[in-house]
């Protein structure tokens, strides 16, 4: 159905449509426009559009409810019908949503923008009620019915991967009225919890010097040259967040407790499993990527702080210096210009076309960049609708990191660009996959950077920060999903303590880690502030799964001859339409082959090999 936001968007969207960027000490950050979408919170397209979404849901259901069997009979263009007016009306309620997310998600501590989000949300609810019973009326339906009307019908042909993809629901589908009841119940379920998880993080504020900030650009002080601000706000974090454990610890419950009520109705044997559902993948390929990323925490995280802490001049590191910047590296601020200039460039470099793609970002006002109290922490990409285009939420603060975010936030936006041409119901590509073109989006301006470096040194900062991105994407997201897992298996057994979850937090950074950083005091509380945890249990195994077929896919395109930009182009325009053992078979890439993922960790440990080459010199 609609498309939500993974992690919750700016000011009033008439303003921020009528600006063109803010004046920064990093140049004129844009602001994004929201006009593509609609033309203000209380302008008339607006106020049409949501008046009308119910009932031209309950209309739908007034048409087609109880009659898809006779509907199959009378021949496939017939049917097909059917499914082009559901598509008609996802389009129409993923525009709304998405434009009241957006909102949201630019100041979720402002009153109105709240509300605003609040009632889109209520009115979906009412809206998907009417809707909920065509994907479960389908999937009662014949398949090879299904398939004798498509083999006859072009219309009905070209949703039949959407139709395939569906029935991989089937198992797990419950009587309509529950379902209906699920789905009314979420505006105060999760969605509750998860709206106020957004809003108190987002309100949070952490004292470093005697200067109140929010979180943003508290956690960037954890990358600052110097050590004493790195510990300080590490320390401001850790107070703040221990002041609101128990709340974090409640929502943390309930949403656990929660997930496990649905995975038992719908029959979901392991924690995980609806997630691997969800993302199109089997359960074997997500145990052998995370079999493998643990069998090579030795040899990936922990050899490389253990190299760090050396070049620090420590024999261990603290937790609050595990992303400090080299001590002999060039420390420099990033503007704007230069930043997009950067990763245009990449992506040119790559195939125009991309590049073509990521400056309509720029030149229309696609991306949102400034940092601003009440904003959404982090970044992300949201594709909103097929019929108007993605949005880039950034918190731009210049440093090398920041334009390796924009690369990867770009690639998103290119892949939903190119993903829409298959429609509402087939552009959403699964998580898996969706890294994909994100994290390929930051390996090309990297090699380009690498490229451009001139001294030892440079070459050495580079590759630093590289692995430490890799290490970061790879794995400190399996110990994310190493964390989950634990804390969903406990919370079969009963509630859980703020210390017990602490606790097994550090089991798992401790052993990802490993001994060369030393987790101190106040550290035990960090997992508080990961919004995946709250928003999409379980999803940050696919930035893993991501960076390691992307190491893949990368040493495939160094060596190969002319074409691979062609195979490239065609997964991306895939969309969610293929399977990825479909869309990484021209590449002579499985993921179910056990040695693919030690393929991608290779590439990681190459690098450090590199650095420990460059270290001796």
């Amino acid at each position: 159905m609609y498309k939500d936001l993974a992690s919750p968007p700016h000011q009033h969207a008439a303003t921020a449509g009528a600006l063109a960027g803010v004046n920064s000490e990093f140049g004129k950050l844009p602001l994004w426009n929201l006009n593509d979408l609609f033309p203000g919170m209380e302008s008339k397209e607006f106020k049409a559009q949501f008046k009308a979404a119910p009932e031209k849901s309950a209309d739908f259901e007034a048409r087609y409810k109880g009659k898809l069997v006779d509907l199959l009979a009378k021949g496939g263009d017939e049917f097909a019908v059917s499914i082009v007016d559901y598509e008609i009306l996802e389009e129409e309620l993923g525009r709304i949503i998405s434009y009241a997310g957006l909102i949201y998600a630019g100041d979720s501590t402002n009153p109105t923008n709240a509300k605003f989000y609040g009632d889109v949300q209520e009115m979906l609810t009412r809206a998907g009620g009417h809707l909920l019973f065509f994907t479960l009326e389908l999937n009662q339906l014949d398949d090879n019915a299904i398939k004798q009307a498509a083999a006859k019908s072009t219309k009905l042909n070209h949703y039949m991967p959407w139709l395939t993809d569906l029935r991989l629901d089937k198992p797990y589908q419950l009587d309509d009225r529950v379902e209906q009841l699920f789905l009314v119940k979420s505006a105060t379920g999760a969605s509750a919890f998860n709206r106020l998880f957004d809003e108190t993080m987002s309100g949070l504020r952490f004292i470093v010097d005697e200067e109140e900030q929010a979180i943003e650009p508290t956690l960037n002080l954890l990358q600052h040259k110097n050590s004493d601000m790195r510990k300080k706000a590490s320390d401001a974090l850790a107070v703040t967040f221990k002041e609101n454990l128990r709340l974090f610890t409640l929502i943390t419950n309930t949403l656990a407790k929660d997930k496990q009520i649905s995975d038992n109705w719908r029959g979901f044997d392991d924690v995980a499993d609806s997630r691997h559902l969800a993302n199109r993948v089997e359960r074997s390929v997500v145990d052998a990527l995370v079999n493998s990323v643990e069998d090579k925490f030795p040899n990936i995280s922990h050899r490389y702080y253990k190299m760090k802490a050396k070049w620090m001049g420590v024999d261990t590191l603290n937790h609050w210096d595990r992303n400090a910047p080299l001590p002999e590296g060039p420390q420099r601020t990033i503007d704007w210009d230069e930043a997009r200039n950067t990763v245009l460039t990449a992506y040119s470099g790559f195939a125009p076309e991309m590049a073509d793609i990521a400056r309509n970002f720029f030149d229309k006002n696609w991306i949102d960049a400034p940092v601003r109290p009440g904003k959404s922490p982090g970044a992300f990409a949201h594709p909103t609708v097929p019929s108007a285009h993605p949005y880039i939420l950034l918190n731009y603060q210049g440093k090398p990191r920041d334009v390796m975010t924009l690369a990867h936030e770009l690639g998103h936006g290119v892949h939903q660009v190119l993903a829409g041409k298959q429609g509402a119901l087939m552009a959403s590509t699964p998580l898996t996959l969706a890294e994909t073109a994100s994290v390929f989006g930051e390996m090309l301006t990297f090699r380009s950077l690498l490229d451009q470096t001139q001294t030892v040194q440079e070459r050495k900062t580079m590759l630093a920060s590289k692995v430490e991105d890799m290490i970061n994407t790879v794995v400190r997201q399996v110990a994310f999903y190493l964390f989950e897992r634990k804390v969903h298996e406990e919370r079969r057994n009963g509630e859980l303590t703020s210390e017990q979850l602490c606790d097994l937090w550090m089991s798992v950074q401790e052993s990802s880690l490993g001994p060369a950083i030393k987790l101190g005091e106040g550290y035990e509380t960090f997992w508080t502030y990961i919004p995946h945890f709250i928003h999409s249990p379980f999803y940050v195994y696919a930035y893993a799964f991501g960076d390691c077929l992307v190491n893949s896919l990368y040493s495939i395109y160094q060596n190969s001859d002319a074409g691979f930009q062609e195979k490239y182009f065609d997964m991306l325009k895939a969309g969610g339409s293929r399977h990825h053992s479909e869309l990484l078979a021209p590449f002579g890439l499985a993921a179910n082959d056990p040695t693919f993922w030690n393929q991608g960790l290779a590439v990681i440990e190459g690098l450090i090999d590199e650095l420990e080459a460059l270290d001796s010199k």
